[in-house]
């Protein structure tokens, strides 16, 4: 068994329930009035609050003083991972389904992909099998997004909901519910989209940021105090009325704790773990199960209508992302560096000479 046992197996598992959770919360809540700005804010903030202590123990000795140049990277860190990318899924998700949302972010891993190609950044050999095999796992992703963006298809599930729901609609009132319907969803979508986009910037951003400030509590703490602080001052710009402040449903108020400590605080602590343990090829490779789980609970609790072309272009979209992660892992395996003989007798040497 590789390291780490079962234990991170058990652990991935988990986090993919708790972001399914926070999803199907998250959609009852904003489907009560919760604002997306309002929840997103208060969600950064009781991640800091969270994250702080832990980073301050945890790196209090070994994390360097801030400069300039890492203030500047945590900024726009913050603001492309977490405030922007949050605030358009959680707009997503008001406007379309959970299930939709989900399968559509799977696409973030490929548009990181592609972004770090164009950049450089990722080498695309075409005359390995492994680089055919990235290239062909994008084009399927990307395909399988054009089908979810495109094709909504029949009803697959809680059809009787959706034939009464047409049923009842007047003729007067059906060009526009459906028109909304249609507007409404092409803004979910392009929301989505735009998270994907925030996200796979982030990950390339994120990765020189790792190299020049290796203290990932601190640097998670950091990024939630700005992404609260650029929020909460564009929030209190656009929604100057203290009344959208004040949250008194208590299950809004346990959404934002959730989504807070539970999704940002940690589930980043045991994803970091995970990653340690197993590495991030691992745990990408979990990413698709959270669909699964949130798709059961869409059409089983929120009584959601599953539909055709969710199906199909979650198909896709996964058989491209795992296509596009074994290419990848097979190039890494591959680009190991191999130690040479007359290398590996230098290092038992040193090894003999070093013992006392």
């Amino acid at each position: 068994m590789a390291t780490g046992g079962f234990l991170p197996v058990v652990v991935m598992v988990a986090l993919n329930v708790a972001a399914a959770v926070m999803v199907l919360l998250v959609k009852v809540a904003m489907d009560g009035g919760l604002d997306p700005l309002v929840l997103v804010t208060l969600q950064q903030l009781i991640a800091a609050l969270f994250l702080g202590p832990i980073a301050f123990f945890r790196e209090r000795k070994s994390r360097p003083k801030m400069t300039m140049e890492i203030f500047l990277y945590l900024f726009a860190s913050a603001a492309l991972g977490a405030a922007l990318r949050q605030y358009m899924n959680f707009v997503a998700l008001r406007y379309t389904t959970a299930t939709f949302v989900t399968a559509f972010s799977n696409l973030a891993p490929v548009l990181t992909f592609l972004l770090a190609a164009v950049t450089r950044s990722e080498t695309l050999n075409l005359r390995t099998g492994t680089g055919r095999a990235k290239l062909a796992g994008t084009l399927v992703s990307l395909a399988g997004a054009m089908v979810l963006t495109f094709y909504k298809g029949v009803a697959l599930t809680n059809t009787h909901l959706h034939h009464s729901a047409s049923a009842a609609a007047t003729p007067s009132s059906s060009p526009l519910s459906a028109a909304e319907s249609s507007r409404r969803w092409t803004l979910g979508t392009v929301a989505i989209l735009g998270n994907c986009v925030c996200l796979a910037c982030w990950y390339l951003l994120h990765g020189r940021l790792a190299k020049k400030y290796p203290y990932v509590y601190s640097c998670n703490a950091f990024m939630s105090t700005f992404s609260f602080l650029q929020v909460a001052a564009i929030g209190l710009c656009a929604k100057r009325s203290l009344a959208a402040w004040l949250i008194t449903s208590k299950f809004q108020i346990l959404t934002i704790l959730y989504a807070g400590i539970v999704a940002c605080g940690v589930s980043f602590v045991l994803l970091t773990w995970c990653i340690e343990k197993r590495g991030p090829v691992f745990v990408s490779a979990f990413i698709p199960v959270v669909q699964i789980i949130v798709c059961v609970l869409d059409f089983t609790v929120l009584h959601e209508s599953l539909y055709l072309g969710s199906v199909l272009g979650s198909v896709f979209v996964i058989g491209g992302l795992y296509l596009l992660l074994w290419g990848k892992r097979q190039e890494a395996l591959q680009q190991r560096p191999k130690v040479s003989e007359h290398d590996r007798e230098q290092q038992q040497q040193q090894q003999v000479q070093l013992q006392p």
